[in-house]
């Protein structure tokens, strides 16, 4: 169970390494059967991934301020090879003074990566969820297509979840751009289907 930082909130708690980086010291609740954790951490700017390894459930790392963060952890046991991974947590590492936040990138729900449908299909209804430290969502760019990325905005809506065409024969790339009141806006990762 994932302790610190909190999901969806602004970090600041760290301290100062230099004016661009602070330490963090990311913490989560003991597991049992567990030999050591593997903290998975990525940048949501630059979508960069870090792993780090710790036998403890805590870890501190040097991170970027003012820059958006997810992370998880993976338990593992030296006795066997399964493991056990949390859930995913976002958060904001607090920089210098700012009067807005950018949204986090959503979260594509369905229909989940690598998706097939029927040949039959017409129709396919794309969800997902967004979230923003200040609550000023205004809407989502939905880019939509069998180019990958997809480029061309199929729409623009306020819902968190919208219905396309499809053909059949085709596989389809979709991307979900979250906008705020302060015309900040952040990019999800792009998941794809297939029309079979």
């Amino acid at each position: 169970t994932l302790v610190f930082p909190s999901n969806n909130s602004e970090c600041t708690q760290g301290t100062n390494v230099t004016s661009t980086q602070s330490t963090i010291t990311f913490d989560w609740s003991d597991s049992a059967n567990t030999d050591s954790y593997q903290l998975v951490l990525k940048n949501l700017e630059t979508q960069n991934i870090s792993n780090y390894n710790s036998t403890v459930s805590e870890k501190d790392i040097a991170i970027a301020k003012g820059t958006p963060f997810s992370w998880y952890v993976i338990s593992k046991s030296n006795n066997t090879t399964q493991t056990a991974q949390s859930p995913t947590w976002k958060f904001y590492n607090a920089g210098e003074a700012v009067s807005s936040y950018t949204p986090f990138p959503a979260d594509l729900i369905s229909p989940v990566m690598g998706s097939s449908f029927d040949p039959v299909t017409t129709k396919v209804t794309l969800k997902w969820e967004g979230n923003d430290l200040d609550n000023d969502i205004t809407g989502y760019d939905i880019l939509f297509g069998t180019a990958n990325p997809p480029s061309s905005n199929s729409e623009t809506t306020t819902s968190t979840e919208i219905e396309v065409t499809v053909v059949s024969g085709n596989t389809y790339y979709w991307r979900v751009v979250t906008l705020d009141s302060q015309n900040n806006s952040s990019n999800s990762d792009i998941f794809q289907f297939k029309v079979n």
